[in-house]
């Protein structure tokens, strides 16, 4: 946590979740997803982890979607996926495209028809010779798709991002 962790810390205790769940910090300056992730996989016996970014408004018709995906990351003994999909799905049009996905891997050739829309499952492999500092998850998928290693998984879902405060005042008419 960073930005509001006093509010994340106490909102997480007051639940009183029926799960053991450990609030890991980013320190004195906000780490970035990257940084952040690997923060939180230093703290872990753990080698994967399911990333959820927290401006996708999440339902559960990606559940299905979600379980799928991680019976290919680990049947494949993948050390990365990214759920994705295609901007044509997208609630807010003014997205543009991230990516080109063809056969289970992610590029960034030709047309950028699909949207990463917040869940990855990565293996903290991937996140070796790097130090705990402010880094965009970007560098690493970037060097993962110069090797033809970023893998992706497409989602059918209608996606609903809450990209800013104009988009979450549509999503609240909805």
């Amino acid at each position: 946590t960073f930005y509001l962790k006093e509010h994340i810390s106490s909102f997480i205790k007051n639940k009183n979740f029926n799960l053991d769940i450990h609030i890991v910090e980013d320190g004195e300056i906000i780490l970035d997803t990257g940084g952040g992730i690997l923060n939180m996989a230093s703290k872990s016996d753990e080698d994967d982890f399911m990333v959820f970014n927290p401006d996708t408004i999440w339902s559960k018709e990606y559940r299905d979607e979600i379980i799928k995906m991680e019976e290919i990351y680990f049947s494949n003994k993948l050390q990365n996926i990214l759920l994705l999909v295609n901007k044509k799905l997208s609630f807010d049009q003014n997205l543009t495209g991230d990516f080109n996905f063809s056969n289970n891997l992610i590029s960034k050739k030709d047309k950028l028809d699909f949207i990463y829309i917040g869940c990855q499952i990565l293996n903290k492999k991937i996140l070796l010779n790097q130090n705990i500092s402010k880094f965009s998850i970007l560098n690493i998928w970037n060097k993962l798709m110069n090797q033809k290693k970023l893998y992706g998984f497409e989602s059918k879902q209608k996606f609903y991002h809450l990209t800013d405060l104009k988009t979450f005042n549509k999503l609240k008419d909805l």
